[in-house]
């Protein structure tokens, strides 16, 4: 799916909303919502007002890893950004080149045996591409401490050429993330659900919205090439699933707080249909054509017109609402990306 709207660079939000000026917090957003074709225009205080009691908000609880290193191949300085651990210790890795901006532009990654010195005496090596998509992101090997160390000690959260300046750690969190046992998590923001508050979690507790806990470790994002996403390290717990599953025969409806949440629900569907207990990698690609077996509703961010989540999107809420919803949106005037505004899609 390709919308054909161009999202005017102004429009790319550069700083939390919380830093745009005195006395606001992360939930001090616009909110567009779509309810079929229909198009409505609320801040995302407004989002107890717009659920009901019974219904459930599936988030992601995987937290955001300071995922870019910087490092030396040869004579050439690179930014490694670190994007999931395989089963085998290896990590899937991406090598940018520095823009002298405080950001980074794609570069190529190979060859094999390329070796890459991190902070430390830290040393990767690559091994051969992840996919046969193409050769942007590589399995490497790490030598001495473990990579989530590293990250602690060296690294820094991801950052895109449309934002202004580096941010802590603690603004690419949600409320909901947990760390890891492993050390492991997400290279770059679960960023649907960042708008929320511990105030406002228990607004919509109070008026009967429940929460499902999910786990999906979200990899580097593919702007660049819109590739579909790649395999993902997933868990629905036990409870989540009960729950979901509750809330579905008791008539309410399945709201997924990002594309990740969709993903790691979707794929934990039986074949009849149930949410059961599972935990993994994923492949899933939310298509259309595939369409979705649990969700109803979606909150999300703002997209690129290309990217490969509109599909999802499209999957979700059908091709006219998404193109009526992202026109209002550009009309409106909404601010896109991670620290941008966000889109309701409901029923």
């Amino acid at each position: 799916m390709t919308l054909a709207v161009r999202v005017p660079e102004e429009l790319s939000a550069r700083v939390p909303v919380e830093q745009r000026g005195p006395g606001l917090e992360r939930d001090a957003v616009r909110m567009l919502v779509s309810r079929g074709t229909e198009v409505a225009h609320h801040a995302f205080t407004e989002l107890p007002l717009l659920l009901r009691a019974g219904d459930v908000l599936v988030v992601n609880t995987s937290a955001t890893l300071a995922a870019a290193v910087d490092g030396w191949t040869g004579h050439a300085r690179v930014v490694v950004h670190f994007s999931t651990r395989g089963d085998d210790g290896r990590w899937a890795v991406e090598l940018r080149e520095p823009d002298g901006r405080g950001t980074t532009r794609a570069r190529a990654g190979g060859p094999a045996a390329r070796e890459v010195c991190l902070p430390g005496g830290v040393r990767l090596v690559l091994e051969e591409p992840l996919s046969g998509r193409g050769e942007r992101l590589w399995w490497a090997r790490v030598s001495g401490p473990g990579v989530p160390g590293l990250l602690r000690e060296y690294g820094r959260p991801i950052r895109y050429a449309y934002t202004e300046r580096d941010q802590p750690l603690s603004a690419y969190q949600t409320v909901f993330a947990l760390p890891s046992a492993d050390g492991t998590g997400s290279a770059e923001m679960p960023s649907a659900a960042r708008p929320f508050t511990a105030r406002l979690v228990a607004e919509l507790v109070s008026r009967g919205v429940q929460f499902a806990p999910v786990t999906l470790h979200t990899g580097v994002a593919s702007a660049e090439a819109h590739e579909p996403p790649y395999p993902e390290r997933f868990a629905v717990p036990e409870a989540s699933a009960r729950l979901i599953d509750a809330v579905r025969a008791g008539g309410g409806r399945v709201v997924a707080v990002g594309t990740t949440a969709v993903r790691a629900v979707e794929s934990a569907v039986g074949a009849d249909g149930a949410v059961r207990a599972r935990a993994g990698w994923t492949d899933l690609v939310v298509t259309p054509e595939r369409g979705v077996r649990v969700v109803d509703g979606l909150l999300t961010g703002l997209h690129e017109p290309e990217a490969s989540h509109l599909l999802m999107l499209e999957a979700v809420a059908g091709r006219v609402a998404i193109e009526r919803g992202y026109r209002a949106a550009l009309q409106g005037r909404y601010l896109w990306h991670e620290f941008g505004d966000v889109h309701l899609v409901l029923p």
